[in-house]
C-alpha cells in the first residue's frame, strides 16, 4: 500500500471514528431531552393530580375535607401545625432561651390536643388517616401553652395577643398509591369559611 493509500484509509478512519462520536453524542442528547420532557410531563401531571383538600376552624374543632379528584382513590393525609416562621437559626445568648427550649413550644394560636385523635404530647401532630373523596374528618384543637420565659402576671395576656388574629398554620402531606406524596400548607383563620391549601411544597 503506498504513501496516498495509507493516508485514505487514515482519513477514512479518522471520519468514521468521528461520524460514529457524532452519533453517539446525537444519541446521547436525544434519550436526555426524551427524559427532560418526560420528566415535565411527569411533574405537570403530579401537580394537576393535587389533592383538593379544605381545612376550616369550627369552635375548638378543625375539620379536614377531601374534594377529589376522584381517580386517586383515598388519599392518607399527615397533619403538622406550623411554627409562625422557622426560629432555628435565631440566635441563642448565654443565660438566655437555648434552640431546644424553642422548639418544644408552638409558636402560634392552636395546637392539637395532645392525647386525642392519635395527637402526639406537644400537639404538633396527629396520626396519619385515610379520606375517601367526598370524605371529611376532624380533630380537638386547643389554645398553645405560652413559654414559661413569658413570665409575669401579664404574661398569660401577652402570649394570646401576640397570636389573637393569627391564622393555625398547618402542612398536610398527602399519599395516594402509586404517586409521590404531595406537601400542601394551610393557613386556617378564625370563622368557618373553607380554607383551600397554598402553594405546593417539596416532592
Amino acid at each position: 500500500m503506498g504513501i496516498a493509500d495509507t493516508s485514505i484509509a487514515a482519513a477514512s478512519a479518522a471520519f468514521s471514528g468521528f461520524a460514529a462520536f457524532a452519533a453517539w453524542r446525537a444519541s446521547r442528547e436525544a434519550n436526555a431531552t426524551a427524559a427532560s420532557v418526560a420528566q415535565i410531563e411527569r411533574d405537570r401531571w403530579h401537580n394537576d393530580l393535587t389533592p383538593q383538600l379544605r381545612i376550616r376552624r369550627e369552635f375548638t374543632w378543625i375539620a379536614v375535607r377531601f374534594d377529589g379528584p376522584d381517580s386517586l382513590g383515598p388519599v392518607r393525609v399527615r397533619l403538622e401545625v406550623r411554627d409562625d416562621r422557622d426560629r432555628s437559626d435565631d440566635p441563642e445568648l448565654a443565660g438566655s432561651v437555648t434552640r431546644q427550649m424553642r422548639a418544644q413550644m408552638i409558636w402560634g394560636p392552636l395546637r392539637f390536643r395532645p392525647g386525642i385523635d392519635g395527637a402526639d404530647g406537644l400537639g404538633r401532630t396527629v396520626a396519619a388517616f385515610r379520606l375517601e373523596p367526598g370524605d371529611q374528618t376532624r380533630f380537638a384543637t386547643e389554645p398553645t401553652l405560652r413559654p414559661s420565659w413569658y413570665e409575669g402576671a401579664d404574661g398569660e395576656q401577652r402570649w394570646r395577643e401576640q397570636y389573637r388574629d393569627s391564622p393555625m398554620r398547618l402542612w398536610a402531606v398527602c399519599e395516594a398509591d402509586g404517586h409521590r406524596p404531595w406537601r400542601l400548607s394551610f393557613e386556617v383563620a378564625r370563622g368557618n369559611a373553607w380554607t383551600g391549601s397554598g402553594p405546593t411544597a417539596g416532592a
